[in-house]
């Protein structure tokens, strides 16, 4: 109890302190965010991920917090992960080459002793689905934080209630890191995390719901990861969906995320924020509770159905703008009244 307390505690303030030290470099360096309405820098996830990853570290080598089975190879891969994203945030990388480095590290942790080959290779599918959905969410100022932040605490309920201390209690160091970046990422956010911080926030998260889930019934832990990470998921389809309907490239960015659609409606940025976390919080609270026992399975649908609801409802939002019709480069537009009188003036 109180490791969990000063590891906590420590992550926190080294998260808060490192973050405020790397956003000058950033700036510095070029590593921003520049489709924001000004350049955000992007190494806050660099932070929180050496804050994780050294105090947890630091518990298992002094020996106070030894790590459990599995959490060797899942905070390596975490690592793994994070490198990807962060030369994806220094210089441009293909989308397949994250996607693909991420799933390989996914392979890397799921328990197929446990879950079955079919089973496992439908977590790693997962796994990657997680880690993609929050690097979505980073288009927002705390948002990646705040979603993460409480899904966590859920997470790491539900390994708590497996007796699964060591990860509860990595689960807790990665909740207070990210709470020490949220100092900085707070609309109007100096700082944001990057394809470094969330693709490792998001694999993390969703590799421990693995974890805890292994061993239980494939529909029910289906419905409960889904819970658990419900605000991510809905991002992507409500992305996925409207870029299909409206023929554009799948992989090219647009303002047409949650927050940017809640925006449109007349939310502040820091009301979306808040609307979108608390909805996180009843799909974790939801997923926990279906964890252990207390909702049966009807809980997972009532959240399915809620995200279609919102996805739905939110897909009516107009975020694109008219399309200009192609111009054939050999043929030079038509003259127009004004520029035929002008010419004729001329002559």
């Amino acid at each position: 109890m109180l490791y969990g307390i000063a590891a906590a505690t420590t992550a926190l303030l080294f998260a808060a302190l490192l973050t405020a030290l790397l956003r000058a470099p950033a700036l510095r360096l070029g590593v921003v965010d520049r489709r924001r309405q000004r350049p955000v820098p992007l190494l806050g996830g660099a932070a929180v991920v050496l804050a994780t990853c050294l105090v947890v570290a630091a518990g298992s080598w002094l020996g106070v917090a030894p790590l459990g089975d599995g959490m060797g190879p899942l905070l390596a891969a975490g690592a793994a992960v994070a490198a990807l994203g962060l030369v994806a945030d220094l210089r441009r990388v293909k989308a397949r080459f994250l996607l693909g480095g991420t799933a390989v590290a996914a392979a890397c942790v799921v328990p197929y002793d446990e879950t079955g080959v079919p089973a496992g290779l439908l977590a790693v599918a997962w796994i990657v689905l997680v880690a993609v959905g929050f690097k979505s969410l980073d288009h927002a100022d705390g948002l990646a934080g705040a979603v993460g932040v409480v899904t966590a605490f859920g997470v790491g309920a539900c390994a708590a209630a497996e007796v699964m201390d060591g990860l509860a209690a990595m689960l807790s160091v990665l909740a207070a890191a990210l709470t020490g970046f949220l100092m900085h990422n707070w609309h109007p956010a100096r700082i944001a995390l990057g394809a470094c911080g969330s693709l490792f926030v998001g694999f993390v998260l969703a590799s421990a719901a693995v974890l805890t889930r292994a061993g239980h019934e494939v529909a029910s832990s289906a419905g409960v990861l889904f819970a658990l990470t419900a605000a991510a998921c809905a991002d992507l389809v409500l992305v996925a969906l409207s870029r299909r309907l409206a023929g554009r490239p799948l992989l090219r960015g647009g303002p047409d995320h949650l927050a940017h659609r809640l925006r449109r409606i007349g939310l502040t940025p820091r009301g979306a924020t808040v609307l979108l976390g608390a909805g996180a919080f009843c799909g974790v609270l939801v997923g926990v509770l279906g964890h252990v026992g207390w909702t049966g399975g009807t809980g997972p649908l009532w959240v399915a159905g809620v995200a279609l609801a919102v996805v739905l409802g939110l897909l009516r939002v107009r975020v694109y703008g008219p399309r200009r019709p192609p111009v054939h480069p050999l043929r030079a537009p038509a003259p127009t009244a004004s520029h035929t009188a002008s010419v004729q003036v001329r002559g």
